[in-house]
């Protein structure tokens, strides 16, 4: 398949996306709502430091031991990946939010509920990187040993000390995607900054909103300068300690049996009619909730594409200028540390509850890291010596030649977009999360994980579209490109799995 033949089947399904999608502003007067917001980011309120700083620890340590526990279980598993695929790919394809608001009917808001929510898609996504790491290993050194050996002393003596340092770089990555979903967790209850944004929100108090953004932001983007690896041991085990003395209410006795109760569809369990059961969660929510997920994931990975298309030369200095290069830098880079749902979260303040605030945060956030990573690599791109400047080396030279990377990439987000884009249904867009938060409220816990089969059936299925299409593309089944903000020739990622 051609990239053109692929660019217009992707432009045919974005027209009838838009077509489909909602993309009103529902808002009467937005631009009141965005003169307060921008009154608030020129002059942020820390007026509360102490329950800031709470905030700001929490969020650390729910990080902190969530990617901890989750790389330690990736670990253990990766030698049996092949085994374990299907549980890896079914545990991750549930985003974290939808975790907590399981985990919210057994252990309450709790730090467990926190950590577990992080550490259970993440373990998943660790098992497939460390696997493809260890697979990659160098047999040389493994057939240098006597025969006979288990497989767990090879392991641990030979494959393992050889990932090392791609498997450090990976959970520093991993560390701040944890940030951000640690962050995230705040908008189901958890005592993190999300919490504090929504308060703050709530109340129009946008001064205090703008000092909850700014402390996020000050600590994810120099993260790769304060997390040091020697120092990882202490800052886990504060972090455990700080978990421990966050006073939690109890959940009370039973409430795992109940939850495992609740979880058995109503047919089987009160003898219901399973026509009834059947029709309301997959005819009335599951299906129109699957089609807006459809929709809006389409419509942002369009906008995603557009964005790093357009957007990546403003990194590259022989386009914008070594000064644009580093505003262009800087720029995406926020973009791209901002979770999506914290963004769309702004922006159905501003707008309502549509699409269109979903689709310009998954746009801005995807399309931010897609233009990033292919600036990154334009940099690299040796030129003739007569090559031009500006826009014309973006469009006659960078931008053909990095043409499967920019699709490779665009392939990638895709899955992620499509998981997002479930989850903005908690912010009233009518995506599978509402239809999912509606069943919690409601203690229709197996409607919830009927929903949820959805929602990982949906991701199974568009990872194996993306797959076929690479192959059909000839984009190759891995792509390796440099870390987001790396830090040398060592640090490279793999996909996102």
């Amino acid at each position: 398949m051609k990239a053109r033949h692929a660019l217009a089947g992707f432009a045919v399904l974005t027209v009838f996306a838009l077509a489909l999608g909602d993309m009103s502003a529902q808002r009467p007067d937005p631009w009141l709502t965005l003169a307060a917001m921008g009154r608030g980011i020129l002059s942020p309120d820390f007026g509360d430091l102490a329950g800031l700083a709470q905030a700001t620890g929490l969020t650390l340590a729910f990080a902190f031991c969530g990617v901890g526990l989750g790389a330690a279980a990736g670990l253990a598993l990766a030698p049996i990946y092949a085994r374990v695929r299907v549980l890896c790919v079914s545990v991750r394809a549930v985003h974290e939010l939808f975790w907590a608001l399981l985990l919210l009917n057994i252990t309450g808001i709790s730090p467990l509920t926190g950590v577990l929510a992080i550490a259970l898609p993440y373990a998943g996504i660790f098992a497939k990187v460390f696997a493809e790491y260890l697979e990659e290993a160098d047999p040389a050194a493994e057939a240098a040993l006597p025969r006979g050996l288990p497989v767990a002393i090879r392991l641990i003596w030979v494959r393992i000390p050889q990932c090392l340092p791609q498997m450090r770089t990976y959970t520093l990555y991993r560390l701040e995607c944890g940030l951000r979903s640690s962050a995230v967790l705040g908008f189901v209850g958890l005592p993190t900054l999300g919490f504090e944004l929504e308060s703050t929100f709530r109340q129009g108090l946008y001064g205090e909103a703008a000092a909850v953004l700014l402390i996020f932001l000050a600590l994810i983007l120099p993260m790769r300068r304060w997390v040091i690896w020697r120092l990882v041991p202490l800052y886990l085990i504060a972090s455990i300690v700080a978990l421990v003395l966050v006073d939690t209410p109890p959940m009370g006795s039973g409430a795992l049996m109940r939850f495992l109760n609740d979880i058995v569809p109503a047919p089987i369990r009160t003898g219901a009619d399973w026509s009834g059961w059947l029709h309301k969660v997959f005819v009335e929510q599951a299906w129109p909730g699957a089609v807006n997920t459809l929709v809006l994931s389409q419509i942002a990975l369009a906008g995603a594409a557009l964005l790093a298309a357009l957007a990546f030369p403003a990194i590259v200095p022989r386009v914008a200028g070594r000064f644009g290069a580093l505003i262009g830098h800087g720029v995406l880079v926020v973009l791209r540390s901002i979770p999506e749902y914290m963004l769309a979260f702004v922006f159905v303040q501003i707008f309502g509850a549509s699409m269109l605030p979903a689709v310009l945060a998954l746009a801005l956030h995807n399309g931010a890291i897609i233009a990033h990573l292919m600036g990154r690599q334009a940099g690299g791109v040796t030129l003739r010596p007569d090559a031009p400047t500006g826009l014309t080396l973006w469009a006659w030279e960078l931008f053909p030649r990095l043409n499967g990377t920019f699709w490779a990439l665009c392939l990638y987000r895709w899955e992620i977009i499509l998981r997002e884009s479930a989850i903005m249904g908690l912010l009233g867009i009518a995506t599978l999360g509402f239809y999912i938060q509606t069943g919690v409220q409601e203690l229709r816990l197996d409607r919830v994980i009927a929903l949820l089969l959805v929602s990982i059936l949906l991701t199974f299925a568009i990872d194996q579209v993306s797959r076929v299409l690479r192959r059909r593309m000839h984009l190759g089944g891995d792509l390796r490109v440099e870390a987001t903000r790396g830090r040398g020739k060592g640090d490279v990622t793999p996909r996102e799995a």
